[in-house]
């Protein structure tokens, strides 16, 4: 048989050689074993709260800070800083949201993580679908804090706000406006 190969033209045998190595690797990749599932990296269970715009969660086996993107919530842990307007009610507030035990659906932006760390992200509660990180704005807990460039919620978020602000919930109402903090893209 080889000698018969030898003896046809180099043109006939391209495409000979071309589906004997397509076979080859389908056949090998068939013979594989699937990997093993791993833990979808947006899955998390909230672990504890650190204040009101960043807590704790399970993700893939081992903790993570996670910080929620695109707001801000009144200090309350800084270190140095005093205890802000409203602070601790944010935080509470994303306490009752998201307290120890709540799935959590985690959807990333560009950028993985802050400067100290910390996993950023927009937080979804799996068991009905809420956009924490909306909702804390929407209801006055919070204000808009673009981290540019991690801004595909900023036009959703920003809507929210001024929402809030006109009809004085929250901080809008609790605090004097020099306390309410001001990032860009805020109302």
């Amino acid at each position: 048989m080889f000698d018969r190969l030898a003896h046809r033209p180099a043109r006939r045998l391209v495409p000979l050689v071309a589906f004997a190595i397509v076979l080859a690797a389908v056949l090998g990749g068939c013979s594989r074993r699937p990997a093993p599932p791993v833990a979808a990296p947006d899955q998390a269970t909230v672990s504890r709260l650190v204040d009101g715009d960043t807590f704790v969660a399970r993700v893939g086996g081992h903790d993570e800070r996670i910080r929620l993107l695109g707001i801000d919530t009144p200090e309350t842990v800084k270190p140095n800083t005093p205890v802000q307007c409203y602070g601790k009610d944010a935080s509470a507030r994303t306490g009752a949201l998201l307290p120890v035990g709540t799935a959590v659906r985690l959807v990333r932006d560009s950028e993985l993580r802050d400067q100290y760390g910390r996993l950023l992200a927009y937080v979804y509660r799996r068991s009905d679908n809420l956009f924490v990180n909306v909702s804390l704005v929407h209801d006055g807990y919070a204000v808009p804090d673009e981290f540019k460039p991690n801004v595909a919620h900023a036009v959703e978020i920003r809507a929210s706000a001024v929402q809030a602000k006109a009809a004085g919930r929250g901080l809008w109402s609790a605090c004097a406006a020099a306390a309410i903090p001001h990032h860009p893209g805020g109302p």
